[in-house]
């Protein structure tokens, strides 16, 4: 209790200095005279759209976060000095916690709702400086960026300073535990963003700001080349084992394109609200639609999910692999569980279409797997990352997720 005491009081000391003085110059400029030119040098940062920064004046610098790196290479963007926020387990060293606090950190505890940090960062930008803060709340080192905290929307508003979004890419290939590797990092800067100043702003209105911040911020990510969340999918086949993979990914919050051999099932299922022909008990979300397999634009779904039989798949490839790019992830669903000594129908799409990465998803009871409470599932795919959209977005949907990340097995049939 003691120690947690003294902790607190330890971090207080560092809002307050923060609050009231901000960077100790001498240190920060004799800092930044070193570590810029050794930034440059190191890791040969590629710095777009600076020239949406403000020079003078409050200012927001909303970031991805990937790595150690991030707050510096941001701070190379601005000719004047920066804060961030930084976990306060990094205060916990007294001359690591005071040399991180001159440089213009303040500690956030994590995990927590820290109205200390908040308050530091509105004494910050009142007094028209500089912040940076990362909004998914900790370093998200693998796959598409996370979800972010509201707490960027409450300060946009409660300080009115204006919002720079920002993404940063590449710079989690910098460490390699302890070995600092020379890596090119990119940065992209988007235009800025002005809210209306408000007193308090309640949960709800930080929220919906949030929400509108985040996505210019996925889009400077998506335009450096980073790997795009999972917003839309498209089911090819609309049996048993089709519908029940449309429901599960809308309930994932997936737009989902369910697509029918012909314009009349289309319908009917549209109607119905469900698909009479193979799963009548199972109700669509509303997020999904139900259309022919020709209607879908292929070119902008991150997701495709191919449910025809086996036999059919070198003909539907030829119908739809020029249209598939390198932002797909395919899916190969399969009754039962995968084996790793059949990968012919992973490999054969890999080499026929042009998709970012082939997963094979093993469904041992087949389609009841995907309809009810933590229906287990076997997941394998070559590309981590893509694999961690796909578990999260399996998960969200509610089932359980199984298998190691590996080279891509093969099904066995599909429904």
């Amino acid at each position: 209790m003691r120690n947690s005491a003294h902790s607190d009081r330890a971090l207080s000391r560092h809002h307050d200095r923060a609050r009231r003085r901000g960077v100790n110059r001498l240190v920060y400029w004799i800092v930044r005279g070193f570590l810029q030119p050794a930034i440059h040098i190191w890791f040969r940062p590629s710095r777009l759209g600076r020239e949406h920064i403000p020079r003078r004046g409050p200012v927001l610098l909303a970031a991805n976060h990937r790595s150690f790196l991030d707050p510096f290479i941001v701070g190379i963007c601005l000719r004047r000095p920066v804060h961030f926020v930084a976990k306060r387990e990094l205060f916990e060293k007294r001359w690591q916690g005071w040399l991180l606090n001159a440089l213009g950190a303040f500690p956030v505890r994590r995990g927590e709702s820290d109205e200390e940090m908040m308050d530091t960062a509105r004494a910050i930008l009142n007094r028209g400086d500089a912040v940076v803060i990362f909004p998914e709340g900790t370093r998200i080192r693998t796959g598409s960026l996370g979800r972010p905290k509201r707490g960027v929307g409450r300060l946009a508003l409660e300080t009115g300073a204006p919002v720079v979004p920002i993404a940063l890419a590449w710079t989690e290939r910098a460490r390699r535990g302890w070995r600092i590797r020379p890596v090119k990092v990119r940065l992209r800067c988007g235009r800025p963003l002005t809210f209306p100043r408000v007193e308090h702003a309640s949960p709800a209105l930080a929220a919906a700001v949030t929400e509108r911040i985040w996505p210019c911020v996925e889009l400077q990510w998506e335009w450096l080349g980073g790997l795009p969340p999972l917003r839309k999918a498209a089911v090819v086949g609309a049996g048993e084992m089709g519908t029940a993979l449309a429901a599960a990914l809308g309930r994932a919050g997936l737009d989902v394109q369910l697509g029918s051999r012909t314009t009349r099932q289309a319908e009917r299922i549209a109607a119905a609200g469900c698909n009479p022909d193979a799963l009548p008990e199972v109700e669509l979300p509303e997020s999904v639609t139900p259309c022919t397999v020709v209607d879908i634009e292929f070119a902008g779904v991150d997701l495709v999910a191919l449910t025809t039989p086996l036999a059919a798949l070198p003909a539907m490839v030829s119908r739809i692999g020029d249209a598939v790019g390198e932002r797909t992830t395919l899916l190969l669903p399969a009754r039962g569980d995968l084996r790793q000594d059949a990968a012919l129908p992973a490999r054969y799409l890999s080499e026929r279409t042009d998709a970012g990465a082939v997963a094979t998803l093993g469904v041992p009871d087949g389609a009841p797997s995907l309809m009810r409470p933590l229906g287990r599932v076997e997941l394998r795919c070559d590309d981590d990352d893509r694999r961690r959209q796909l578990v999260e977005a399996l998960e969200a949907a509610g089932i359980d997720v199984v298998g190691e990340p590996a080279a891509p097995a093969v099904v066995r049939r599909v429904a």
